[in-house]
């Protein structure tokens, strides 16, 4: 996939993926999926506990996604002045109510 960075030791979103519980995975893909739907300028960073979607090279993150047992927490960036929203969806729900502030968040981001 296209677009795809991932920094330190290059750690690949499968060998992420191996870390989120099984009951978490797909709401995780599906913000992951979504990201990657707002466009070619999109940049995912890898990190340890959590994942980076980034806007171009610029680096500047708009949506820092984190598994938990019972879900993910999303931190949602718009701007650097700001505030950073914080989000704990829970496995059984949908993104779908939080998809127009990622979206916002990534054309906003600068």
């Amino acid at each position: 996939m296209e677009g795809i960075i991932a920094f330190g030791k290059k750690r690949s979103y499968e060998d992420f993926k191996k870390q989120i519980p099984n009951q978490v995975l797909p709401l995780f893909d599906s913000i992951r999926e979504f990201c990657f739907s707002l466009g070619d300028k999109v940049i995912e960073d890898i990190r340890m506990h959590r994942v980076v979607f980034c806007k171009s090279m610029t680096f500047r993150w708009f949506i820092d996604v984190e598994p938990e047992s019972e879900g993910v927490i999303i931190k949602i960036q718009k701007s650097r002045k700001d505030p950073i929203e914080i989000i704990k969806i829970n496995k059984e729900q949908e993104i779908s109510e939080y998809r127009q502030s990622i979206k916002d968040a990534f054309e906003n981001i600068h």
